[in-house]
This record gives structure tokens, C-alpha cells and sequence, in this order.
């Protein structure tokens, strides 16, 4: 074997990591410090301090294809969104498809990563680590890799919330919350609204007596369903939308989106509206919250301003009394206990470890097909799409027109998997599959969408609402709106086209 690698955390990324060290003739040892495999997506009944925690119900907001490792599809069978039992169930696939797991040392924590003394001609890094009965080691590495993820230093902040010392019921971090068990027939609080704050205000409100999302700024909401019932992003997130997205003015798409949104409810009326535009922050997924709304088992509430001795007092005076407990959905720190401080000198206090090239939040939010070429640009595997146009232009309309799915980036370069076409041509049979448990009838034929009236209809709708407007844009969006709603059957026929 060649250089020795230090591969930190054995969840989806060090999988990922030892595999990639194997391909490239490197020595990889990775060190995990509990007893499996999957990281964050391992549930456990019971928090570990500095471990990263998911609660019982979670499941991913990410579709099977979308998320899958680039070279091994999930099973036909899976759910689109599955449970996280599933997803560790897939990590154990991949793990022993590649034979990862006889390079990995569990119940081993990392406790120091420092350069050597003579790092500037050695480049090689001094490695402590401690095993599950406490005996320590050093080891001398090459290069390392951490992979332990950043969701281990919760943020509570009950410093800010004047009351709080005197404040009956319980507070906690989302960290700690696993189930809704605890709070049947309880009243409870939830503050913060991203992905887990949705997520575990509906679990609790399946149990409790009453349950309260606290939100300073609101959030648009998504559900994972698309039209049609398909999984949202395989529907949208596509290279031909990216490119549109770029040429049509972002005040156009943000309306366009918004509108779509609130057609199915009203956000301003469900006290979801928030005050950004819903392109320029990230929008909540969850399937379940406008329905808890509006069933009364959920109340929307804004930021909380502080305790009673039994209640929560929120910013516009009013006082929810008899809170059981707090749940704080508030983020975490990123940290890294074990790199040495020498490594977080930069201006803003990052990592001055070699990183993805990207801005500062990127590791939170990115532009997602620009953000993927660009890393595939810079070890050779970003398809093609002029030449796919010329070469394959079968698998180009799936390339172009259909979902971007990893599978992409083995079409070719370093890492090419001879598999790759077929799995995209494919990959629209594997979203159908887990539905197929009940044979129905076959749909009738429906007629070619190069002859569709509502192609023929939302083209005329567009040219007579450009040539009325003349140079006032509202009647424009107003057509265009129109256009979109009585084009529904046009789309679909397009999207089954395209597949």
C-alpha cells in the first residue's frame, strides 16, 4: 500500500473516504468511536455527549435517487424517502459491497490531530487516539480526513430569554429529544424553524395536548411530494431548470415559486410567511406541518422574549401558561475538539485545512448543479452536455431534461463506472417500483406532447399577454401565471416524455 491516510468517523462521508483512499493505492485507517457504522444516521435511544443525534421518526428529506453513492444505486424497493433505519440498512450495503469495514477501528475516539514538528518537509500529522477501555495511542499519518460532521456542539441559548432560572418546565436542546412519548397529554414549545424544528413540532403534536412552533423570521414550506406524487427534487432539480433559472430574472422566479406555493396554502394566513423571498434562504421540507396547522394541533407563534414562572412569553406580548417543556431547534457550533487550535487562525476563526474551494456557508447551503460541475471540473468528471448532445443524445434528453442524479459524474473521468448510463437510464423505474405493490390498469395513450392543445394554448396565452402588456410587466405575469396554470397536463406530458 502507499501513503497512510486518517479517515475520521465512519458515517456516509469516511465510507466514502476509505473507498476513494483504496482507489487511489493509499493505506487508509479509519476511527470510529462507536460500535457501527452510519454516524449521525445510527439511532439511538439515548444522546451521547460530543455524538451527533437523530430522533426515531426521522425521515430523509432528500429522494433515494438523488442522495444515492454515485456508483451504487439503492434497492428498486426502497422508498423514495425512507426512514433513517433504512438509509443506515443502505450504508451497511455499500459498506460490504466495497469490503470497507475491515479498515475501520470502532469504539476508537480521535482525542488530538497536530502537525509534526517537522511538517513543513514531512507533511505527515501526529495522531492520538484512545480505544474503548481507555488506552491510548499515537499513530504518524500522511494526511487526514475528518468526516465526524459538525452537528456535536448543540447551541442552547438560555441566556437570552430573561426568566429562564425561574421557569418551572423542562428546556432542552433538539439533541436530546428522541421521541414524542414523553409529552402525551403535555404542552410544549418548540423554538426554530428549520427541517428538525418542523420535523419534531409535528412529532410532538401527535401527542400532546398543545404544541407551539416559536419562529423569529417564518420559512416557505415544501412538501416532498411534487405534482403527481412524484419526489420533489427529482422533479425540479434538473440541468435545464438550473440553466433557466439563470436566464429568467430572479424577482420573476421567486414570484413564480411563491405563487406555486401558496396556491396550495396560504402562507401569509397560516403564520408561515417569512420576510425573506423564496430563493434567498433555504425553505423548510416537511410534509406534515400545514396539516397539523390547520387541524389546530399546532399554533405558529413569534420569537420568545422570555419565561414565567410557568409559561413562555413571546414577542407580541402574548403568554402561553402551563408549558411542560421548551425544545430548543437552535443549531450547533462546528467544531472540531480534537485539530489543534493552530489549524483555526483564519479571520473568521475557520479551518486552514485544505477544504472544499467554496464560500464560507457553502458547507450549509450551496447553488447545488454550479456547486457540483464546479468540484467535478476540477478532477475531470463534469459531463459533457455538447458532446453527450452529439454522442448519446438518448442519454443526453436524461442528462439534460431529467433529474441531475449522481450517477452523472461517472459518465466520465477518474472513477468512471462502466454502469453509470444504465443507472440513469433506469432510474425512473426505481422511483416507480416501491409503488408497484397493487396492479391497476393500464392509463390510456395520451397524444404526443408535440401535438398537445396546451402546448398550442399556453403559447398563444404568452404572445397575446406580450403584444396587450407593451411595456407594463404586471399584465405579462399575470398571462404568464395563467399560462402556468392551464399548462399542468402539458408538463406532465413533457415530464413522462422525458424519462
Amino acid at each position: 500500500m502507499g501513503r497512510r491516510v486518517a479517515v475520521v468517523g465512519a458515517g456516509n462521508s469516511g465510507l466514502v473516504c476509505i473507498k476513494a483512499c483504496l482507489e487511489e493505492g493509499l493505506e487508509p485507517v479509519c476511527f470510529e468511536s462507536s460500535d457501527d457504522i452510519g454516524g449521525l444516521w445510527k439511532y439511538k435511544e439515548s444522546p451521547e455527549p460530543e455524538r451527533a443525534s437523530i430522533y426515531r421518526s426521522l425521515v430523509v428529506n432528500t429522494s433515494k435517487e438523488m442522495m444515492c453513492f454515485s456508483d451504487f444505486p439503492m434497492p428498486a424497493d426502497y422508498p423514495n424517502y425512507m426512514h433513517n433505519s433504512q438509509l443506515l440498512q443502505y450504508f451497511r450495503l455499500y459498506a460490504d459491497h466495497f469490503d470497507l469495514l475491515r479498515y475501520v477501528r470502532f469504539q476508537t475516539t480521535v482525542k488530538s490531530v497536530t502537525q509534526r514538528p517537522d511538517f513543513s518537509t514531512s507533511g505527515q500529522w501526529d495522531v492520538v487516539t484512545t480505544n474503548g477501555d481507555g488506552v491510548k495511542e499515537s499513530h504518524v499519518f500522511d494526511a487526514v480526513m475528518v468526516c465526524s460532521g459538525h452537528y456535536t456542539d448543540p447551541v442552547l441559548p438560555l441566556s437570552d430569554f430573561p426568566g429562564n432560572e425561574t421557569f418551572s418546565g423542562r428546556c432542552l436542546h433538539s439533541q436530546e429529544f428522541k421521541n414524542a412519548d414523553a409529552y402525551r397529554g403535555k404542552r410544549a414549545v418548540v423554538v426554530g424553524i428549520g427541517n428538525s424544528g418542523g420535523d419534531i413540532a409535528v412529532e410532538i403534536s401527535r401527542s400532546a395536548e398543545k404544541t407551539f412552533l416559536s419562529t423569529r423570521q417564518g420559512s416557505w414550506v415544501l412538501g416532498r411530494m411534487s405534482s403527481n406524487g412524484l419526489p420533489l427534487d427529482m422533479v425540479y432539480v434538473s440541468r435545464l431548470n438550473s440553466v433557466l433559472s439563470g436566464l429568467l430574472p430572479k424577482s420573476f422566479v421567486n414570484w413564480t415559486v411563491e405563487r406555486s406555493l401558496n396556491s396550495r396554502y396560504d402562507h401569509r394566513l397560516y403564520g408561515l410567511k417569512p420576510k425573506h423571498r423564496v430563493l434567498d434562504q433555504k425553505p423548510l421540507i416537511n410534509d406534515d406541518l400545514p396539516s397539523r396547522i390547520l387541524q389546530g394541533a399546532l399554533v405558529m407563534k413569534p420569537n420568545v422574549k422570555g419565561f414565567t414562572a410557568s409559561g413562555v412569553v413571546f414577542e407580541d406580548g402574548t403568554v402561553e401558561e402551563n408549558i411542560d417543556t421548551v425544545v430548543f431547534c437552535t443549531g450547533y457550533i462546528m467544531n472540531f475538539p480534537f485539530l489543534s487550535p493552530a489549524l483555526s487562525e483564519g479571520p473568521h476563526k475557520e479551518l486552514t485545512l485544505y477544504n472544499i474551494p467554496c464560500p464560507r456557508k457553502a458547507a450549509l447551503q450551496v447553488d447545488y448543479i454550479p456547486y457540483l460541475d464546479f468540484m467535478a471540473e476540477q478532477v475531470g468528471v463534469r459531463p459533457n452536455i455538447f458532446s453527450l448532445l452529439l454522442r448519446d443524445p438518448v442519454l443526453w434528453v436524461k442528462v439534460f431534461l431529467g433529474p441531475c442524479t449522481p450517477y452523472q459524474y461517472r459518465l466520465t473521468g477518474p472513477g468512471k463506472w462502466s454502469g453509470a448510463r444504465q443507472a440513469i437510464l433506469t432510474q425512473w423505474d426505481r422511483v416507480a417500483q416501491p409503488f408497484r405493490t397493487r396492479e391497476v390498469p393500464e392509463p390510456e395513450n395520451r397524444p404526443s406532447v408535440l401535438f398537445s392543445p396546451w402546448l398550442l394554448v399556453s403559447a398563444g396565452a404568452v404572445t397575446i399577454a406580450i403584444v396587450l402588456s407593451k411595456n407594463d410587466l404586471a399584465p405579462v405575469l399575470q398571462g404568464a401565471a395563467r399560462v402556468l396554470d392551464q399548462s399542468k397536463i402539458f408538463l406532465w406530458d413533457f415530464t413522462v416524455w422525458s424519462r
